[in-house]
């Protein structure tokens, strides 16, 4: 199982497929990266890699009862972004990960 540590020990969890300009998806609440499987399936299969993770309280991630908050989310997102030294990526979100 993949994941990054946040400066605070939260495990974040994350996939990471295919290869190619990075596409980093970013669920909703009370959604996981699963919510992402058919987008990340299809740029992977088109020459993008998809990068999917779940946010803190979510999924396979830490259940966390600290920075629950659009601060908090982006730090995490921050963290995985920089774990994966990703460059020119292209960030998409939904409903609280579009923060």
């Amino acid at each position: 199982m993949a994941t990054v540590t946040t400066k605070d020990g939260t495990e974040i969890y994350y996939k990471d497929w295919g290869a190619g300009q990075p596409v980093v998806f970013s669920h909703g609440w009370p959604l996981s990266s699963e919510a992402w499987a058919g987008q990340m399936l299809f740029l992977a299969q088109h020459g993008y890699r998809a990068i999917a993770h779940d946010r803190r309280g979510h999924g396979r991630s830490s259940q966390t009862s600290s920075h629950n908050d659009m601060n908090g989310y982006a730090d995490d997102l921050a963290a995985v972004i920089d774990h994966l030294d990703l460059k020119n990526a292209v960030l998409v979100g939904h409903s609280t990960g579009g923060g």
